[in-house]
C-alpha cells in the first residue's frame, strides 16, 4: 500500500499532492517567463511538462501544489527535493504564478514545508540555492530564518551564461 501523501492546511491555504490533473497548472507556471527567469527548468509544451509531473512523484522529492483552501485556485508549488536520509538534509524550492506574488502566500507555505521536513522527515538541514540576482527570493529566505552561507561562483550555465548561486540554510 502506498503511503498517503501529507496534506497541510492553514486558514487560507491547502498544500496537497501534485497529480496528473495539475499538468496545465504546472505548465502555466514553468512556461511563464517571469517564473522561469530564476528557476532551473522550463517547458514549452504540455507534453514536455509531463516530465516534471513524473519528477514530483519521485521518492527523492516531496512537493506540494499550493492552492486556495477550497482547492479551486492553484497558486504554485513548493517542496523539498534531493531528500537525503543518510545526511538528513534536503533542498527547498518553490515558485508561484506571478498574479499571486506579494500576497504572503510563500511566507505562509514556506515554514510549513520546512517544519514538515524537520519534524516529520527528521531532517537536520534544509538548503536553498538562489541565483545571486534573485533579490526577492533572497529577501524571503532571510525573512524565513534561512542563513546566508556562501556564494558559489560559476555554479552553472543558464541561457549560455555562467551564473552565481547563493547558498542559504536552516538547521533544526
Amino acid at each position: 500500500m502506498k503511503n498517503q501523501f501529507p496534506t497541510i492546511k492553514t486558514e487560507r491555504l491547502l498544500l496537497r499532492e501534485i497529480t496528473d490533473l495539475d499538468l496545465e497548472n504546472i505548465f502555466n507556471g514553468l512556461s511563464n517567463p517571469d517564473v522561469i527567469k530564476h528557476y532551473g527548468i522550463s517547458f514549452s509544451s504540455l507534453e514536455a511538462t509531463k516530465e516534471q509531473i513524473a519528477w514530483f512523484a519521485d521518492k527523492k522529492q516531496m512537493w506540494w501544489a499550493i492552492c486556495s483552501l477550497d482547492d479551486q485556485t492553484f497558486y504554485g508549488a513548493g517542496g523539498l527535493n534531493d531528500i537525503c536520509n543518510k545526511e538528513n538534509k534536503a533542498e527547498i524550492g518553490f515558485w508561484l504564478l506571478p498574479e499571486f506574488w506579494g500576497k504572503g502566500i510563500m511566507n505562509e507555505a514556506f515554514p510549513l514545508i520546512s517544519s514538515y521536513g524537520f519534524d516529520r522527515l527528521k531532517l537536520n538541514r534544509i538548503e536553498g540555492f538562489v541565483e545571486t540576482d534573485n533579490y526577492n527570493c533572497k529577501k524571503a529566505m532571510s525573512k524565513l530564518d534561512f542563513q546566508y552561507e556562501k556564494t558559489i561562483e560559476d555554479s552553472e550555465i543558464k541561457n549560455g551564461k555562467s551564473i552565481r548561486i547563493d547558498v542559504y540554510a536552516k538547521t533544526k
